[in-house]
C-alpha cells in the first residue's frame, strides 16, 4: 500500500476507492496547500494528485524521493516540471476528453453573452433601472452569421468549431501540426469573435498581446477558457479602456485568483468569471475518476491511461 497525497477534496466518490487501495491523505482546506505544506506532505508521499493551482516543479520533484507517479486534475500540465518528472521517470497523468463539451459549451456561453451584454443587462434590474421597454437600450452584437476565428484547434476547439457552426458562423482556424489553418495575423484581422484554446506554452505565452489585439477588429470580442497567461492583460486592459477591440470574456486570469486591486478588473466590457469552464458535475467526477485511475496504474507500475510524459512501465524511461 502506498502513501498518496491529494491536494484537495474532489467531487464524487473517487477518492473512496483511491483510499480502499493505498493510504490516502487529501488537504482538508478550501485554498490549496502553502508552500511549506505542499513539500512537506508529498516529502514521503509514493503518488500524487495535484491541481493546476499547485506548483509542481522541480524543488518539489527532488524533495520527494518516494515519488513515482503524480496525477494532474486537469488537461493541461503546465503546473508540472514534465521535463524534471520525466528525468526521474515519474509518469505523469492528466484528464483530457472528459471536459471538452462541458468548456465548448461555457466557451460559447461566454461568447454569447459578451456579445449581447447579458450581465449588464441583467444587473440593471437588480438595480431598479428598467423604467420601461427601450428599443436603444442594451443592444448587443448579432453573432448568428458572424465570423468566428478559433486559436487552438485541438479538442476543445474543435467542439466551439461544431457549436458555432450551429449558429451558421463562419469558423476560421490556426493551423496545428495536423491541420492547415491561417496565420494568427490573418485570423484575428478576420474575425468577429476570437476564441483561445491552445496550450499554455513557452511559445504562446502572451500570445495575445498589444501588437496582436491590434490586428483586432474594433467590433470583435476575445473569449479565453484556456489558460489566463496567454492573455497579456495589460495590453488588454489598455484595449478595453480605449475601445480597440469592443469585449472580452476570461474564464481564466493570470495570476489566479485576479488580485482584486488588479487594474484589468475596472476594465469597461469585461466579463470575468472564476475559472469555472469545466464546472458540470458529470465533467469534474469523470476528473476525478480519471485522476484516480493515473495514480493506481502508475503506482501499479502499469501505463497511465491517460500520461503527458515519456515514461515507460515501471518507473522506466523508454
Amino acid at each position: 500500500m502506498a502513501r498518496v497525497f491529494v491536494t484537495r477534496r474532489l467531487p464524487g466518490r473517487a477518492l473512496e476507492r483511491l483510499a480502499i487501495e493505498h493510504e490516502t491523505e487529501v488537504w482538508p482546506e478550501r485554498l490549496p496547500p502553502p508552500r511549506s505544506e505542499l513539500l512537506a506532505r508529498t516529502a514521503e508521499a509514493d503518488g500524487l494528485i495535484c491541481l493546476l493551482s499547485d506548483a509542481i516543479d522541480a524543488e518539489l520533484i527532488d524533495n520527494a524521493p518516494r515519488l513515482r507517479a503524480i496525477s494532474n486534475y486537469a488537461v493541461g500540465t503546465d503546473n508540472v516540471d514534465l521535463a524534471a518528472a520525466t528525468e526521474r521517470a515519474i509518469p505523469v497523468g492528466n484528464t483530457p476528453d472528459v471536459l471538452t463539451d462541458a468548456t465548448a459549451d461555457f466557451a460559447f456561453a461566454l461568447l454569447l453573452a459578451a456579445a449581447r451584454g447579458i450581465a449588464e443587462a441583467a444587473q440593471s434590474v437588480r438595480a431598479g433601472d428598467w423604467p420601461t421597454w427601450e428599443p436603444a437600450r442594451h443592444l448587443g452584437r448579432s453573432v448568428h452569421g458572424a465570423t468566428l476565428g478559433v486559436v487552438g484547434l485541438g479538442r476543445i476547439g474543435r467542439a466551439v468549431a461544431q457549436r458555432a457552426r450551429g449558429f451558421e458562423m463562419e469558423v476560421l482556424a490556426t493551423a496545428t501540426a495536423t491541420t492547415p489553418g491561417l496565420p494568427l495575423d490573418d485570423l484575428l484581422e478576420r474575425s468577429d469573435f476570437v476564441s483561445l484554446h491552445c496550450p499554455l506554452t513557452p511559445a504562446t505565452r502572451h500570445l495575445i498581446d498589444a501588437s496582436a489585439l491590434g490586428r483586432m477588429r474594433p467590433t470583435a470580442i476575445l473569449v479565453n477558457t484556456a489558460r489566463g497567461a496567454i492573455v497579456d492583460q495589460v495590453a488588454l486592459r489598455a484595449a478595453l479602456g480605449k475601445g480597440s477591440i469592443a469585449g472580452a470574456a476570461l474564464d481564466v486570469t493570470d495570476p489566479e485568483p485576479i488580485p482584486r486591486d488588479d487594474p484589468l478588473l475596472t476594465a469597461p466590457n469585461l466579463l470575468l468569471t472564476p475559472h469555472i469552464g469545466s464546472a458540470t458535475t458529470v465533467a469534474r467526477e469523470r476528473m476525478a475518476e480519471l485522476a484516480v485511475e493515473n495514480l493506481i496504474a502508475g503506482l501499479a507500475g502499469r501505463p497511465m491511461p491517460h500520461q503527458a510524459n515519456a515514461v515507460g512501465v515501471a518507473g522506466t524511461r523508454p
